[in-house]
Formats: structure tokens, C-alpha cells, sequence
């Protein structure tokens, strides 16, 4: 008789994208970035792509279309043919099948899947919605889990907890939708007096979003009504934020085997042609950050402490970028963490880990290898 020799199979990764968010044309070239990446003698893969009216679809395994091509933005019906077939992964922890459906036709098993890799940014996807079903559906994933994704993506309570731990941040104000709604005179006074406190420009941003999108610096108050609609485009919650004179200093946290570190941190300079680091200036223009950051040891140690910390503080896994302020008199203000960060290679997150001794293919395989690792399930 002879033996079975027959090879294990190799662990299956969904990497998902797209979604319903204004981020979706990053959350695909952020996917193309990890596809081409992703180890083929290692894993399988099955991509994924959610479109921007929710319907999962099955994608093709093309990283060269996910791109920003002449400033044009890749979408995931780009990438997929047919317009009404979907994929269903089962809620039932038993059972891992994912399937294709199409009207008329029989339900096509398409495998297991043995962990998912999620790229989406924003609301639908990165706020704790998408890893509540990965939770009921008992499958492996890569990234925060649910409440540190929903903290990570709203930026007041984030700030709420940052200041329950310790935490220094900046002033900052929150307009309601009902209040808005309802009593927009009152939210537009409170502002002022903030602005009184704090002076001019602000930043008016909605409160879960991402990319720098629905973003407004406001120098007076004739622009607040307009900047406050652009960013209840994106969110009915608003943020608005006074100007924190100082350099922006960004740090990226990884999971290892005996807990989270810090990577070199990295500096984003002044852009000179927009009037921030808008979204245009990030994907677009493609403004490059200074890695690492000439900031000193003695800073450098600082911000790598504070970041660990807000890591930390969020209940975080797998990875993070935490991003600061580092003021004129010399002090650190985090201003935000990013549970899901952008990951292509140009991205600051994987350029700090390159500088850090990290390889990009080395950084993908180390975060699929701690999903596979970590059940799910409180923890």
C-alpha cells in the first residue's frame, strides 16, 4: 500500500475591499498592494470586493487594475463581471464555506476560508461593523477587533479614551447631528467661543471618516455653515479641531510575539501647493514623508512610548499608526490612531517598518500569521 503523500493544503486568505465608504477607491489600491504581496507558495487567496452599494463580490486577482492610474481611482466593479452575482460567507462557526450566487443559476461552493484580511477604510468596514460578522462567522482576521476598531474609527471617543488613559490631545469640539438638526445657532456660538479660546483657522472634519476626505480648514467664521455641510457628507458627527502649530510626526505599532512595538517614526512635512495634508496632497500628488524622522533619540523614544500606549489604551491588535503633533514648545498631542492604515508600499506605514527591519512581504506574512494564530471570540 502506499502512503499518502498528498501535501496539506495551504491556508486560504480572503483579502476584502472596497465598500460602502468614501474611502473605497484607497481601501482597492491598498488590496492591490497586499495581493501582489501576499505569498502564493504559502497561501491561497481569494479576493474579494465589496461594492459601493454593500453587495459582496467575487473580484478578479488583478493587483495591476487596483491602482491610481492618470488620477484616476480604481473601483471594485472595475474588477468585476458580473453585476448581480454575490458571495455569501455563513454566520454558522462551523462552517467556513464561502459561496458565489447568481440569479438562476445554482450556489457555487468556493472553499473554506481560514482567515480574512480586511482593507477597508472607514465606516462599514474598519468600524468594528465588518469584524462584528467576521465575530458571529467564527473566522480568523487580521486588525483590531470589534471595539477597538469602532473606538479607532469615531475620533471623539478615541480622544475620550486617549484622555482616560493619560493621554495629551488636542482642544477639540463635537457637533451633534440633532443639534445641528435642530439648533444650529447654538452649535455655531459654541464654536465661536471656542475659537475665541483657541483662535483661528479650525479644522472642521467629520467625526468617523478617514483620507483627509470632508476635511475644511475654516479661517473665520464666514466658512464654518459650508465646511460643517462638507463634512456632514461624509458623517453626521462633526469634529472641530483648533490648529496645532508644530511638525507631524507619525508611528507605526506591530504586533510581535512578546507584545507590541514601535517602528522609527516618521515626519510629514509641510506640503507647499495644498493648504494641508488633504486627500488630494496623500493619493493624488503623492506627498512623501521623511523616514525617519530627524527629531533626536530623545523624541523618537517619546513618541514610540505613545504610541504603544494609545495602542494600548484602544485595545488594539495586529497593527496601528498613530499619528502626533509634535508642538513648538517641544510636547507630543496625538491626534489620531488608524487601526487599518494605509498599506501600499509608498504608504507611511510600511515605509516606517522597512526602516524598522521589516520587508513588505515580511509585514503581510507576519500579520496573516497572527490572525491564524488568535482565535476569535472574546479576548
Amino acid at each position: 500500500m502506499s502512503e499518502n503523500t498528498q501535501s496539506p493544503r495551504k491556508p486560504r486568505v480572503a483579502v476584502v475591499f472596497g465598500g460602502r465608504s468614501s474611502e473605497h477607491a484607497i481601501s482597492v489600491v491598498t488590496a492591490g498592494a497586499v495581493l501582489r504581496a501576499i505569498d502564493r507558495t504559502k497561501y491561497d487567496v481569494l479576493p474579494i470586493g465589496i461594492t459601493t452599494d454593500g453587495r459582496w463580490a467575487l473580484t478578479a486577482d488583478a493587483p495591476e487594475r487596483m491602482a491610481i492610474a492618470d488620477r484616476s481611482l480604481p473601483s471594485v466593479a472595475d474588477l468585476t463581471e458580473s453585476e448581480q452575482g454575490g458571495v455569501v460567507l455563513s454566520v454558522d462557526p462551523a462552517n467556513r464555506e464561502v459561496v458565489y450566487t447568481e440569479p438562476g443559476a445554482v450556489p457555487k461552493a468556493l472553499g473554506e476560508v481560514d482567515v480574512v484580511f480586511p482593507m477597508l477604510h472607514g465606516p462599514y468596514g474598519e468600524d468594528g461593523t465588518l469584524q462584528g460578522l467576521l465575530e458571529l462567522s467564527g473566522v480568523p482576521y487580521v486588525g483590531a477587533g470589534v471595539l477597538a476598531s469602532a473606538v479607532g474609527q469615531d475620533k471623539e471617543y478615541m480622544k475620550r479614551v486617549f484622555t482616560s488613559f493619560g493621554l495629551p490631545v488636542g482642544p477639540y469640539e463635537v457637533v451633534r447631528p440633532r443639534e445641528w438638526d435642530q439648533n444650529p445657532a447654538a452649535a455655531r456660538k459654541r464654536i465661536v467661543e471656542f475659537a475665541a479660546t483657541h483662535g483661528w483657522p479650525l479644522f472642521v472634519k467629520p467625526a468617523r471618516g478617514g483620507s483627509s476626505m470632508g476635511i475644511t480648514k475654516v479661517d473665520e467664521l464666514s466658512g464654518l455653515d459650508e465646511a460643517i455641510e462638507e463634512a456632514r457628507r461624509h458623517d453626521p458627527k462633526i469634529l472641530v479641531e483648533s490648529l496645532l502649530r508644530g511638525r507631524e510626526i507619525e508611528c507605526g505599532v506591530l504586533e510581535f510575539e512578546d507584545g507590541p512595538r514601535a517602528s522609527v517614526p516618521a515626519e510629514i512635512p509641510p506640503v507647499t501647493d495644498h493648504d494641508f495634508y488633504d486627500f488630494e496632497a496623500k493619493y493624488i500628488d503623492s506627498a512623501s514623508g521623511i523616514v525617519p524622522a530627524p527629531i533626536g533619540d530623545e523624541a523618537t523614544a517619546e513618541v514610540q512610548r505613545l504610541a504603544v500606549a494609545a495602542y494600548e489604551a484602544v485595545s488594539c491588535e495586529g497593527l496601528v499608526r498613530a499619528d502626533f503633533f509634535l508642538t513648538d514648545e517641544g510636547e507630543f498631542v496625538i491626534n489620531e490612531i488608524n487601526t487599518m492604515p494605509g498599506f501600499t508600499p509608498i504608504s507611511m506605514y510600511p515605509r516606517m517598518w522597512q526602516e524598522s527591519g521589516v520587508s513588505y512581504p515580511e509585514l503581510v506574512d507576519r500579520l496573516i500569521q497572527a490572525a491564524l494564530t488568535r482565535s476569535t471570540g472574546l479576548r
